[in-house]
């Protein structure tokens, strides 16, 4: 198809721009009376073509590309230009550079007359071009219901209906086009074909490539291989999620295709979502009970990837989706490890957040003390309610504390050993000391936040029990001029 992009390209040029082009393009190749002609026909100048006719101009001289005006009268579907070249007996059968004679242009314009013409004047009626793409290919691809129509009932050519080089009827580019009209035209012209081409797509894989929902859906009252692998062991779900389709992938959920990742394949729609960054998607396969903790080839969950990639949006929602956060891949590596080791801080502090959360939620099960009714929430705190404590907590981690401390408020804090040591892993230096307490009392704040506590109550008390009486004093006078700091929540 690359030869008839560049085609229609250069017909899409202003006049100026396109003579400027031919002039630069067949310089090597036309006279200046054929340049002239060939322009003429492009534009439909049937004046000047008269004129040049009479100068015994050769009307069927090639370009560079070899083409004829007839390939640019037949292209911009100029009818009288058409008419008059073919009654000076212009040439209807040769093809350019990519194999393209008049006939293909004029089914993929769409041009019924214009094809009748060149039928009655002798064309190949079965002509390829190098791609192996006849008529009917032409046609199915840009939707040209009346020219299926004309060579499938009147001419009864029945042998066009045949693959391309690349394995593709005309059923196939239909689908991939995404053409209601062409689809349900070739079906009842008996012309559906469930076979693949050769990177094993049907036409479901195709129109599901390019999200066209209704082919997809049309497709699947012909045919229920909904589950259907291609040479890539992707159904139409994952080619839908790959490449974003929302509201595909929760019209194939809907028909109940299935989510369960097989053996052969490397990711489940879920790993793909994450990978191409999809947040919708993905919201969409949790609702519809997607598991949450598959894994991949390499062991790893959807978290895993997440983390990897530095996705705070996805590593957020997933989180929040409550997915294991123990599960460790092929290396052993938790999702925590993973973000740990690509120096994604951001990520790190968000699942340590995540883990103590989780751990706390599972020891006071049964318990009132945790609201539902606030916005969970494991990113950054950047609020205005919680602006002061932080400040307190900056200047307790950069000023006060000295290295090593914070480690020791940490294990009194319950920080595991693999928590201190990923928040340890991010900036190191002589005086990262001081960064990695600040991102320790920020997480601490989180949890003591979601528990609807009072932070400078539990700060001066715990500085108190860990041996830092000295520094709770300090916060209590930093914190005693902002009594608002007892009603903090989350934001």
């Amino acid at each position: 198809m690359k030869g008839l992009s560049d085609f229609l390209a250069g017909l899409s040029l202003g006049e100026d721009a396109a003579a400027a082009a031919a002039a630069a393009a067949t310089h090597d190749r036309l006279l200046p009376d054929e340049k002239e002609f060939q322009y003429a026909a492009k534009t439909n100048n049937l004046e000047i073509m008269e004129k040049l006719v009479k100068k015994k101009v050769n009307i069927n001289a090639v370009n560079i590309m070899k083409r004829t005006a007839l390939h640019f009268a037949v292209a911009g579907s100029h009818f009288s230009t058409v008419d008059f070249l073919l009654h000076h007996k212009a040439r209807v059968d040769i093809a350019d550079k990519h194999g393209l004679t008049a006939i293909h242009l004029a089914a993929w314009s769409g041009n019924l007359d214009i094809m009748r013409m060149l039928v009655k004047a002798g064309a190949d009626q079965m002509a390829k071009n190098q791609d192996g793409m006849n008529v009917l290919h032409f046609a199915a691809q840009n939707n040209n219901v009346k020219i299926v129509d004309y060579f499938i009932q009147d001419l009864r050519l029945n042998e066009l209906n045949k693959p391309d080089k690349k394995g593709r009827k005309p059923f196939l580019l239909a689908a991939e086009k995404g053409h209601i009209d062409m689809i349900n035209s070739l079906i009842s012209l008996k012309m559906f074909t469930s076979e693949k081409d050769q990177e094993g797509n049907t036409a479901l894989h195709l129109a599901a490539k390019n999200g066209h929902s209704e082919v997809v859906e049309i497709l699947l009252n012909q045919w229920e291989e909904i589950n259907k692998l291609n040479e890539h062991n992707n159904n139409a779900l994952h080619i839908a999620t790959q490449n974003g389709h929302i509201s595909l992938v929760t019209f194939l959920i809907g028909k109940n295709i299935d989510l369960v990742t097989k053996p052969e394949q490397k990711n489940s729609p879920l790993h793909i979502a994450v990978i191409n960054n999809h947040l919708s998607v993905v919201n969409s396969l949790l609702d519809a009970n997607h598991d949450i903790n598959c894994l991949d080839q390499r062991q790893q969950t959807p978290l895993h990837l997440a983390a990897d990639l530095g996705n705070v949006e996805l590593v957020e929602l997933l989180l929040k989706a409550g997915c294991d956060l123990k599960i460790a891949d092929k290396q052993g590596k938790t999702a925590l490890a993973v973000a740990s080791r690509s120096n994604h801080a951001l990520i790190v502090d968000m699942v340590i957040k995540a883990e103590r959360f989780y751990t706390r939620k599972q020891e006071h099960l049964g318990s009132t003390d945790e609201s539902s009714d606030f916005r969970l929430s494991f990113k950054q705190d950047h609020s205005m309610q919680t602006k002061q404590i932080r400040s307190s907590l900056w200047n307790l981690a950069y000023n006060q504390l000295k290295p090593q401390e914070w480690k020791k408020l940490a294990l009194f804090w319950q920080f595991t050993d693999e928590q201190i040591k990923a928040i340890e892993e991010q900036w190191t230096g002589k005086k990262s000391y001081k960064e990695h307490g600040h991102r320790m009392l920020l997480i601490w704040l989180h949890g003591v936040l979601l528990a609807h506590q009072n932070p400078v109550k539990h700060i001066f008390e715990d500085l108190v029990n860990a041996g830092f009486p000295h520094l709770a004093e300090k916060i209590r006078a930093e914190s005693s001029t902002d009594m608002d700091s007892r009603k903090c929540v989350i934001s």
